[in-house]
């Protein structure tokens, strides 16, 4: 049986552009959470993991931590990765991991 961290590392093995659960990145000293591209977005968008604010992945791996962000009203990267992780163990829970 699958854990959490098995699927979440098996997702990091694609590139960032096929992935679809978020992941950390650090740069400059500045950590954030990617969010995976939705299929309708022009971009990911990178959250900052302990404040509401956002960059778009672009930037972020042109300019890493001088990346221009915007505040964001109520997502973070530690919202982004406990709503991940926490769907990722009700699929568990479902039987839908094997």
């Amino acid at each position: 049986m699958m854990t959490v961290d098995d699927i979440f590392a098996d997702d990091r093995c694609n590139p960032p552009t096929e992935r679809s659960l978020p992941w950390e990145e650090t740069c400059g000293g500045v950590t954030v959470v990617v969010e995976p591209k939705p299929h309708w977005a022009e971009d990911m968008r990178a959250f900052r993991i302990g404040s509401r604010e956002y960059c778009r992945y672009a930037d972020w791996t042109a300019y890493g931590a001088r990346s221009r962000f915007y505040g964001h009203i109520d997502t973070s990267g530690d919202d982004v990765m406990m709503k991940a992780c926490a769907m990722i163990a009700r699929e568990i829970a479902d039987g839908l991991w094997d």
